[in-house]
């Protein structure tokens, strides 16, 4: 009696053992392919943010936050972005590897995305955070690159006049000398044409960059997108191109990254946004000062436009004033805006 209460026992305990071996594993492919069958791209959004968690592996539950967080970045949610590559960033796991096509990054590779996303949310306090993390150690000539450069560019987020600009564009002219600084060259370059208006450093871009997103700006080809970054540091050229977003979706704010993401996700993610949401308004600039909105606003006026000022603001506390057309019946307000020599960029339901 006694060897058969044991051997039932044993039994069952071994039945649990079992069990609980047999427990679904849940891989970062499974949770990535069916997110991308989802009809709308908020829906995808919101299936990768309830099952990221869900999956088993360390290394594939980042890859799968460091896709969300592309996918977002490329939306401009940079907000959102910036904390999911922050949560991608702190879970522990090997980098070596390959999960369905998506880089599945260190830690340090995905600071220096969420720093690049809290500059393009306008969250100063936020990348300066990050900035001075294990980062700034690291080893990683190429990460040193971009801490450096997102330095420069943090300061140059809170300068209230060109005068306050001086000291970075020296050092970025200095850093555009540097082979430590290749892997960011394309991006110093820009920064230095955006805000001095030099055209050596667009002729630069070109000819030594020729196949970069940066030398497609400076060409005119795409534009960058409008974050506080690109609006609102003083400039000292007035021939510069206005800042808007194009038909070109940019998820970086038109900078290079330290590793693209998989581009399949931001084409899918680009066609399921044109082909879901609706354009109710274009957009044609957003400001810190009412008075350079009103200024903007006046010109498109003038030139046949209904124009109206928005407002909008951030987590910070900084308001912004937005110029926007409404969308008409045709949906041609944006080619229309656009032969009027103004660049807009389309704002969806």
């Amino acid at each position: 009696m006694q060897k058969s209460l044991c051997a039932i026992v044993v039994f069952h305990l071994l039945s649990l053992s079992l069990a609980f071996g047999q427990t679904k594993t849940v891989t970062a492919k499974s949770v990535i392919d069916a997110a991308s069958k989802k009809t709308a791209l908020s829906d995808s959004i919101s299936y990768l943010q309830k099952n990221a968690p869900t999956v088993t592996a360390s290394a594939e539950k980042r890859a799968v936050y460091a896709f969300l967080a592309a996918i977002l970045e490329q939306q401009g949610q940079y907000a959102e972005a910036q904390k999911t590559y922050a949560q991608a960033a702190s879970i522990q796991g090997s980098a070596d590897s390959i999960v369905s096509g998506v880089p599945n990054k260190n830690s340090e590779e995905l600071v220096i995305d969420a720093i690049r996303c809290a500059l393009c949310a306008g969250d100063y306090s936020s990348a300066e955070k990050y900035l001075n993390s294990s980062v700034r150690n690291t080893k990683d000539e190429k990460i040193t690159a971009f801490v450096k450069l997102y330095e420069q560019w943090s300061i140059l987020c809170k300068a209230k006049n060109e005068g306050e600009t001086k000291e970075s564009i020296a050092m970025l002219k200095t850093y555009a000398t540097l082979d430590s600084m290749k892997a960011v060259r394309p991006s110093i370059l820009l920064t230095i044409w955006h805000l001095t208006g030099e055209s050596q450093y667009a002729e630069t871009l070109k000819k030594n960059h020729p196949k970069s997103m940066e030398a497609a700006i400076v060409k005119g080809e795409i534009q960058t997108l409008p974050t506080p970054f690109w609006y609102f540091i003083p400039r000292n050229g007035v021939d510069l191109p206005e800042i808007a977003d194009s038909s070109v979706s940019v998820g970086s704010g038109a900078v290079a990254t330290p590793s693209a993401e998989s581009s399949s996700a931001s084409s899918s993610s680009s066609k399921k946004s044109a082909s879901n949401e609706k354009i109710v308004k274009q957009q044609l600039g957003l400001f810190r000062e009412e008075a350079n909105a009103k200024a903007l606003a006046e010109r498109v006026k003038a030139k046949g436009f209904n124009a109206e000022i928005t407002t909008e603001v951030r987590p910070s506390g900084t308001r912004y004033y937005i110029v926007v057309v409404n969308e008409n019946a045709k949906g041609s307000v944006g080619d229309e805006l656009r032969t009027a020599g103004f660049e807009c960029y389309p704002v969806f339901e």
